[in-house]
């Protein structure tokens, strides 16, 4: 019986092919399995990686969410809701906010999309449940007492908006101009 070439290659080509992939079972099929112990030992994670989603509070304390609903409109999985209201000074708020985590894909787009930071995801996955409702998390379940991964941040302060300081006192802001000091 002839061998006959086909356009891929010579037939000794596949059976070094062949031999090589024998090679790399043998090499295996000898060795002595590692096995981690996972509730023991747990392995580091990456900096960035991304699992349990948390709402973070400003310096002052308060709460960085304004309900601007874009990490609700950005979430290809819709596992976000949340109401808006206002608070008597006139500055914007949760009043409920909620995540299905039974649905959430951890993208990480609600957290990029956030204007404030005040969404975060932190690298903490172990929150298995028995029960699928116990995965939906309401607002006080997210809120932590730390500005998570920008501690000094607040949203008010660098916006430049006049419910937490009086003009010129915010970071990075000039104070205001006299128009009429700018008369010959």
């Amino acid at each position: 019986m002839k061998l006959q070439e086909n356009s891929t290659g010579s037939p000794w080509e596949g059976l070094k092919a062949l031999a090589s992939g024998f090679f790399t079972l043998f090499k295996h099929l000898f060795r002595y399995p590692v096995t981690e112990q996972y509730p023991e030992y747990k392995r580091t994670l990456p900096a960035r990686s991304r699992a349990r989603i948390i709402l973070t509070r400003d310096p002052d304390g308060d709460e960085r969410c304004v309900a601007c609903y874009l990490c609700s409109a950005v979430c290809p999985v819709s596992c976000i809701s949340m109401q808006s209201a206002e608070r008597e000074g006139g500055r914007r708020y949760a009043r409920w906010f909620r995540i299905n985590f039974a649905r959430c894909i951890y993208c990480g787009f609600c957290e990029e999309a956030c204007p404030t930071l005040a969404i975060q995801l932190t690298p903490d996955f172990e929150f298995s449940k028995d029960d699928i409702l116990k995965l939906v998390y309401e607002k006080e379940d997210l809120l932590v007492d730390h500005g998570g991964k920008n501690r000094d941040y607040s949203f008010y302060r660098h916006a430049g908006v006049t419910m937490v300081g009086d003009k010129g006192t915010h970071m990075n802001e000039l104070p205001p101009v006299d128009i009429k000091s700018n008369f010959p």
